[in-house]
């Protein structure tokens, strides 16, 4: 009995060890929508998942109308050092960007009506970018079709117009194949009518797909990085920025802008848009702005500087280490409207702070003036060439001590350290001039 039993068990698990040779496992990455830089990280943790799993091969699932030419090479460069077989699934439409990842996989195959190709670089307004641009993205695609055994000719025509190839496409027209057009030229392998066939044609035929999705932290990055999002974070954080400099001293404005700005950089910086160097020249523009308000109050130029540094530190985390005029026009555009949004809002506070029930006594409500006997202060003309001493440093503005009387009081513009002695020099209302003895 025990011999029927072990031999029974020894068969289940050789059948279970045939069903699983039997059906192997291949993943699925969809790429659809535009090629953005938070899609680069999801791409490559999908394929370090599937080579993790054991899976046989991957493919990517491409239905895109191009992108970010650097998001492009981050994930060709994950899928050319994958250890499994990558293949790319036209469908139906790789364009632009999209035409990049197609060419660096192990294989094209497209669905009937598929379409590759038009992958000229523009700038910010659609149009052609400068001939440096364009001879980058050449050689991108000629480098890639090489490496994989495709046409360079073909893969050159797709970027510059003016790559001719007799009875393929003329001088002065942009290459784009159809599903038959690729496959008559051996750009594609094969034409695949769906999924199943796809398998079939990769030589996995039954085999098991995983279809991969992006996680909650590539969804948080993805969501932050996107351009109607991040003009949101970088309007936050220079709203705070001012409401600090204005108030001088740290509060709600200062962690606001520390908040908004952390995700903005700490996404940028994720996706590797952003690198120490951004992140240093936000630093100094913070230490810049810091002298600003704490040491030097007022605003001049510590705080210009402060500010310059901190705007260019967010145009470059949003350009990337090699931008394209596009990448720049975006960037620009980006920042553009988070200042229009921050003036905005400033606007519409201003406008309704008067009208406001709890906070209409922060704005006087109406004018007065001397005619009808309102004065702000009295008249101090006899503190006007007395003596006295500065009870803390005058930066310009400080304390001292006249008589009896402590004082605010500011100087004529230097710097006068605590224990100096001050004479006044100008009286009116509630500001009271000094000057060294």
């Amino acid at each position: 009995m025990r011999r029927w039993t072990s031999l029974t068990l020894a068969l289940l698990l050789t059948l279970g060890h045939e069903s699983r040779a039997q059906a192997p496992t291949v993943y699925r990455i969809p790429i659809s929508g535009v090629v953005e830089n938070g899609l680069a990280p999801y791409v490559a943790r999908s394929i370090r998942e599937a080579e993790s799993a054991g899976a046989v091969a991957a493919f990517l699932d491409i239905d895109t109308p191009g992108g970010r030419i650097d998001a492009a090479e981050r994930i060709a460069d994950a899928v050319r050092g994958a250890r499994i077989p990558v293949y790319g699934f036209v469908n139906p439409r790789a364009y632009s960007a999209g035409a990049l990842i197609a060419i660096s996989t192990n294989g094209i195959y497209m669905r009937p009506g598929a379409v590759i190709g038009a992958a000229t670089p523009v700038d910010g307004q659609g149009t052609k970018a400068s001939e440096k641009m364009v001879s980058a993205m050449r050689a991108e695609f000629r480098s890639m079709a090489e490496e994989r055994g495709l046409d360079p000719k073909l893969a050159e025509a797709m970027v510059d117009e003016n790559v001719e190839i007799p009875g393929v496409v003329a001088k002065g027209q942009l290459l784009t194949l159809s599903t038959g057009e690729a496959v008559k030229l051996k750009f594609a392998k094969a034409q695949v009518a769906d999924e199943t066939s796809l398998l079939a044609a990769i030589g996995h035929r039954g085999a098991k797909v995983i279809t991969t999705e992006p996680n909650w932290a590539e969804g948080i990055v993805r969501f932050l990085t996107n351009p109607l999002v991040a003009p949101l974070l970088l309007s936050l954080g220079i709203l705070g920025l001012v409401f600090e400099i204005k108030t001088g001293a740290f509060g709600i404005g200062g962690i606001l802008s520390l908040a908004s700005l952390g995700l903005f950089f700490g996404s940028s910086f994720i996706i590797g848009l952003a690198g120490w160097e951004e992140v240093l020249l936000l630093g100094l523009g913070a230490i810049a702005l810091a002298v600003e308000v704490f040491v030097l109050p007022g605003f001049g130029v510590a705080g210009v500087l402060g500010l310059l540094a901190v705007v260019a530190s967010m145009v470059l985390a949003m350009m990337g280490a090699s931008p394209s005029t596009g990448d720049v026009a975006q960037a620009l555009a980006v920042l553009g409207v988070s200042l229009f949004i921050t003036m905005a809002v400033i606007y519409t506070w201003l406008r309704h702070l008067p009208n406001s029930g709890r906070f209409s006594g922060l704005l006087l409500q109406g004018a007065v003036n001397k005619s009808q006997g309102f004065v702000s202060a009295p008249n101090r003309g006899d503190l006007v060439g007395r003596d006295g001493v500065a009870v803390t440093d005058l930066r310009p503005s400080g304390t001292a001590r006249v008589g009896e009387e402590r004082l605010d009081v500011v100087t004529e513009g230097e710097y006068l350290p605590q224990g100096s002695r001050v004479q006044v020099v100008q009286s009116d209302g509630y500001r009271h001039v000094v000057r060294a003895v």
